[in-house]
């Protein structure tokens, strides 16, 4: 089980921090990449950004180096209330696709917030 969650953690922090990535460094990309990026303000964008890499970091390091290991569930807490916020976006906006990926990002989120609990 231990191996597992190693791998729905790694595989979360990874879409976390390209997400993250996009939005707080790479705004253009971002907008050429989602449409949605040209609707809300950019400091929106970044923030939202930035809580995502900070959430990715959240999910892993915490419980590698055993330093509070009790914040790894916390951040992917987070980033699965993140996540379940902007799925309400992307519902009143009938934008079905970034509905279907944020409903496998709130998975691997929930999966790691629960098994590390």
């Amino acid at each position: 089980m231990n191996i597992a969650l190693w791998i729905v953690q790694g595989i979360a922090a990874v879409g976390f921090i390209y997400s993250g990535w996009l939005k707080a460094v790479q705004y253009e990309q971002a907008k050429r990449s989602w449409g949605w990026v040209t609707d809300v303000p950019r400091a929106l964008v970044t923030l939202i950004g930035v809580a995502e890499l900070l959430g990715a970091t959240g999910i892993i390091l915490p419980y590698a180096l055993n330093i509070m290991p009790v914040l790894t569930p916390v951040a992917a807490t987070a980033l699965a209330l993140v996540v379940a916020s902007g799925a309400v976006f992307h519902i009143q906006r009938k934008e079905y696709r970034e509905i279907a990926v944020n409903l496998v990002f709130i998975v691997l989120a929930v999966v790691v917030a629960v098994g590390r609990w």
